[in-house]
């Protein structure tokens, strides 16, 4: 056992402690005081800077991003987008892509200025990046994409279709597609089709832009909590101040339908301070002023809003304002203007026929009107073709036809979901014409109830049809369903 060898530190009796020499505790000494002097200089020393965020993008990179994505773009970039692709496309007049995002910046800039004038410049660029794509490049994807946008734009939303669907066909999976075949299939009266068009845009994409289209849906379907709620979301969630105030000016919209004056001139304020150049809002802010009997300051408002953007549906609100406040002269130039902006944007290939069938129903020839709006509702049979038509038939003294597109406006069963006072007020004018004054009635209050303010002039029409009409009698409760005829 003597001989047992031991490890260092293991022996079970006390050790003698072994003294260091001199020499090893002066390295030990210097080498703890090393220490601290390099700890207190690290100390001492300015935190490694932190990587620098990459500077935000430039004016024509955000109008592409937004072009490209389909959501609002600032005019100002727009403009900046515009001057770069008009100079690459000369350098290079067989970039394809090029010519197809130059086509889709003239298509935004028509539409956010009014000036219709863009529209032929877009198609011309448009087609000629069909033109010179090369064979599997994705600019015809972004091409047919512009032609879509444009002929929604110009009303014609049987083109947009057939561009929307080829789109489809040629990336099945791009997703900014399905919003310009929702508008086409709105626009055409194919409910369903919007629908199922939805449904497959929520499989492939989330975001603002996706949020703002289910509200359109949704609003139509008469859902307007869950229209509001997407466009909160979608003014929430924008990344830039145009797309922000966009779907603030929706929002606006949106309250103003159920009679929310103060609420709508909220949005509208907000959405032109966010973006000075939203005309839309500056013509809201009219409407909800006007409501709010600030009758100057609503005034001034659509006056800048048809100046910056001059189109014939301003110039006929304003219009119906003068009128109702007795200014006849001031009302007449507005309908002359009407007719000027009308005639100018049919030489751009817009369709202005809904807008001039309802000017001339209420304050010009209604044969006019109803002949017009009769092709319209060949060419594209959507609720607010067969609203107008129902109105113009009336107007021109054929209620019984009226009564079915009237009808067609405000039955769900037909896809008029949507609870829009006009339509109601329309509905109940012809009813009422028809003797049947249990339903007039009803639709008549229906719309002072959804937007007591829905029209300068036609609120005193309905509050004073309402009151001849009188209390109900004992008669059967009216019902929904009207008789089941063609209508086209």
């Amino acid at each position: 056992m003597e001989n047992e060898q031991r490890s260092p530190g293991t022996s079970l009796v006390a050790e003698a402690p072994r003294r260091r020499s001199p020499v090893l505790r002066r390295v030990l000494i210097a080498t703890v005081a090393g220490c601290a002097v390099v700890g207190g200089l690290l100390w001492l020393l300015p935190e490694e800077p932190r990587p620098v965020p990459p500077p935000a993008p430039g004016p024509k990179a955000q109008a592409l991003t937004a072009v490209t994505a389909g959501v609002p773009a600032a005019l100002p970039d727009l403009a900046a987008l515009i001057g770069d692709r008009e100079t690459r496309v000369r350098v290079h007049p067989r970039d394809a892509r090029s010519w197809a995002v130059l086509g889709s910046a003239y298509v935004e800039q028509g539409r956010r200025t009014g000036d219709t004038l863009y529209y032929p410049k877009a198609e011309e660029a448009l087609r000629t990046s069909l033109k010179v794509r090369a064979k599997g490049n994705d600019a015809s994807a972004v091409a047919m994409d512009g032609l879509a946008a444009l002929a929604n734009e110009r009303r014609d939303f049987r083109a947009a279709r057939t561009w929307g669907e080829a789109a489809l066909k040629a990336a099945p999976r791009r997703w900014t597609t399905y919003p310009l075949l929702m508008d086409a299939y709105t626009g055409l009266g194919d409910y369903k089709a919007t629908g199922r068009t939805l449904d497959k845009l929520l499989e492939l994409h989330t975001g603002p832009a996706v949020m703002a289209r289910a509200a359109a849906v949704y609003r139509d379907r008469g859902w307007r909590e869950d229209a509001a709620a997407q466009l909160a979301d979608a003014a929430a969630k924008a990344t830039a101040p145009a797309e922000q105030a966009a779907w603030l000016q929706r929002a606006g919209e949106l309250a103003w339908e159920r009679g929310d004056r103060e609420v709508a001139l909220r949005h509208f304020e907000a959405a032109v301070r966010l973006d000075p150049d939203q005309r839309e809002a500056l013509a809201g802010e009219g409407r909800a002023l006007a409501a709010l009997g600030r009758t100057s300051e609503a005034l001034n408002a659509y006056q800048v809003a048809l100046a910056k953007q001059p189109t014939p549906q301003y110039a006929l609100e304003l219009g119906e304002l003068y009128e109702s406040l007795g200014l006849t002269q001031a009302a007449r130039v507005q309908y002359d203007t009407l007719r000027a902006l009308a005639a100018k944007d049919t030489a751009a290939g817009v369709d202005d026929e809904l807008v001039l069938g309802a000017f001339e129903a209420d304050h010009g020839d209604a044969q006019d009107a109803v002949r017009r709006l009769r092709a319209e509702w060949t060419r594209q049979p959507g609720i607010a073709v067969a609203d107008a038509l129902g109105w113009a038939l009336h107007r021109a003294g054929q209620d019984e036809e009226a009564l079915k597109f009237a009808s067609v406006a405000t039955d769900k069963v037909h896809g008029g979901g949507v609870r829009d006072a006009r339509y109601a007020f329309h509905r109940g004018m012809i009813e009422r014409e028809l003797e049947k004054f249990a339903s007039a009635r009803r639709h008549l209050q229906d719309a002072l109830q959804i937007n007591p303010y829905f029209s300068p002039l036609q609120v005193p029409l309905a509050q004073a049809a309402l009151a001849a009409l009188g209390e109900p009698s004992n008669e059967p409760p009216p019902t929904d369903k009207e008789p089941q005829e063609k209508t086209s």
